[in-house]
């Protein structure tokens, strides 16, 4: 049975002691979602350990939005995998679209990253997704076929085992426009397909969230999808009610 995820990427928003509260308040609301809901909360790296304190006993995991690309050295600014993993973390985003467009990350900086977070016992959740002007010459398919091939095809059966796919939308994030439930479906469906043309029966064990403006208002029909497992969210995990009402999007 695939694990079904409700990630929250908090990105460049909240000061530690607001991010602190926001983890005590998802964490006072978590016995309201079933229990088969796997929660995931992704804060900026200067909250990483007050968040972990304020999560402790809840069940809900914690999650970094990056790493670096090496273990150590003069790589001024950066934050290595076994930092992270070192503050509790279990989980890094890999491959964000805001990292590949605004920090020119490419399959080889992906692929160095994601030996480092397996080399710390980190569990990447890869991010996968194309752009408004690529769904429009119809070339999605092909974009995350890309990604997909050049990034997860490098991983040994026993890395994908526990690795989290993301398939962002970037014409959704941020917009107001989200994917329709068919729409997701339909990719999320290719991208297991992509998956077990390398990987064979264990694509069907591994979790595919959605990460394009999931919101209480539409979690529910998302998730009834077979193949969205999930979602990876955005503005709306900046609010506990919200973050946790997207939750009880999967039945109990």
């Amino acid at each position: 049975m695939r694990k079904k995820i409700v990630a929250g990427n908090w990105k460049m928003n909240t000061l530690p002691a607001e991010g602190v509260e926001l983890a005590k308040a998802i964490a006072a609301g978590r016995d309201q979602v079933c229990e088969c809901v796997h929660f995931i909360v992704c804060p900026p790296f200067t909250h990483l350990l007050p968040v972990h304190d304020a999560l402790r006993g809840s069940g809900i995991a914690l999650g970094a939005q990056d790493c670096a690309a090496e273990a150590k050295g003069a790589y001024t600014g950066e934050v290595s995998a076994a930092m992270i993993a070192a503050t509790g973390c279990r989980y890094v985003i890999l491959g964000h679209s805001e990292r590949r467009q605004y920090y020119g990350e490419t399959a080889a900086t992906l692929n160095r990253k994601m030996a480092q977070a397996y080399a710390e016992g980190l569990t990447p959740i890869y991010c996968v997704g194309e752009n408004l002007e690529e769904r429009e010459a119809g070339r999605h398919l092909e974009v995350v076929r890309t990604q997909i091939e050049e990034v997860v095809y490098r991983l040994t059966p026993e890395q994908f085992a526990s690795l989290v796919i993301a398939y962002e939308p970037v014409w959704a994030i941020g917009t107001g426009k989200t994917a329709t439930a068919e729409q997701a479906q339909e990719i999320h469906h290719y991208i297991r397909e992509v998956l077990a043309a390398r990987f064979g029966a264990a694509a069907e064990e591994c979790s595919i969230l959605y990460g394009g403006s999931c919101k209480p208002s539409n979690a529910a029909e998302l998730f009834s999808r077979p193949d969205v497992d999930g979602g990876l969210i955005g503005g709306a995990a900046l609010k506990a009610d919200d973050f946790l009402a997207i939750g009880k999007g999967f039945a109990r």
